[in-house]
């Protein structure tokens, strides 16, 4: 790994480091939502039904600028490959960018789940 592969890969790291912070408020938005989902169950109330989808909405939109980061990587490790890398890594590298677009297609379907079941018909959660 030559001095300028070392700092992109360290440059990565850093901004990894970040999205575990983002993750974590992921994680308390959804716990925060799940109050206000048992609230509605509980009480029929209409406004706690209101914010729980906004919430619901607001952590889907914000892993999928997550998950398109992260195929935005992928794709760029694709187009870095070299044809002296080993089959091994090539095909990793493709597998990769494969996870990571299914990562984000699943995203992109939870989002439009959380936006269109007004009802609550069916049960999402960050994974």
């Amino acid at each position: 790994m030559n001095n300028n592969d070392l700092k992109e890969k360290l440059k990565q790291i850093t901004i990894e480091d970040y999205i575990w912070i983002i993750y974590l408020g992921i994680i308390f938005l959804s716990w925060y939502g799940n109050s206000f989902e048992r609230k509605y169950y509980k009480n029929n109330d209409l406004n706690s039904k209101n914010k729980y989808q906004n919430i619901t909405i607001l952590i889907f939109s914000i892993l999928i600028i997550v998950y398109l980061y992260f195929l935005k990587n992928s794709i760029s490790d694709i187009k870095s490959i070299k044809p002296y890398y080993s089959k091994k890594k090539k095909d990793l590298i493709y597998l990769s960018f494969l996870g990571s677009l299914f990562v984000a297609l699943s995203g992109a379907i939870f989002l439009f789940i959380a936006i269109t079941d007004n009802n609550l018909d069916v049960e999402i959660a960050f994974n």
